[in-house]
C-alpha cells in the first residue's frame, strides 16, 4: 500500500464521518410542524431558514467528495502492484540456496533386471534339544 492509497483512504474515513455528523445535525421535515405546538426553537442554531442552503449545500459537497474517493480508492485497488507487497517477495530464494553435496549412494539397478536377495538359513534345533513337531 503506498502513500496516495493510505492518503485517499484517510481523507475517505473524514469525508464519511463529516457526512454522518452532518444528517445527524440537520433539521428533519417534521420539525415545522411541531413549531406550531410550542416546539420553535428546534431551528435556532443556524437560524429559521439559513439552516437549508448551507447545511444542504456542505452535505451535496461531500457527497460528491466521498463518491469520488471511492471510484479513487477502486482504481487505486484494481492496479496490479509494482513492488513486493512481503519480504519473502523480496528474496530471491533461488539464488541463495546453497548447493547441496553430491552424496556417494550406489546406483539403482533396472526395474527389469531381478536383484537377487540372499537367503538366510532357517534356524536350526539346538543339539541337545528334542525336534519340533
Amino acid at each position: 500500500m503506498n502513500w496516495l492509497h493510505s492518503a485517499v483512504v484517510i481523507a475517505h474515513l473524514l469525508i464519511a464521518a463529516a457526512i454522518v455528523a452532518l444528517v445527524l445535525l440537520q433539521r428533519g421535515k417534521g420539525a415545522d410542524a411541531g413549531a406550531g405546538f410550542g416546539a420553535g426553537a428546534s431551528g435556532t442554531v443556524f437560524g429559521a431558514r439559513g439552516s437549508a442552503s448551507f447545511m444542504s449545500r456542505t452535505t451535496a459537497t461531500l457527497a460528491a467528495l466521498f463518491i469520488a474517493t471511492s471510484l479513487t480508492l477502486a482504481y487505486l485497488g484494481g492496479r496490479a502492484p509494482t513492488a513486493p507487497k512481503s519480504v519473502i517477495d523480496r528474496v530471491n530464494l533461488q539464488d541463495k540456496a546453497p548447493e547441496l553435496p553430491a552424496t556417494s549412494t550406489p546406483p539403482v539397478p533396472p526395474a527389469d533386471q531381478a536383484v537377487e536377495q540372499p537367503v538366510e538359513p532357517a534356524p536350526q534345533p539346538a543339539p541337545n534339544e528334542p525336534p519340533k513337531q
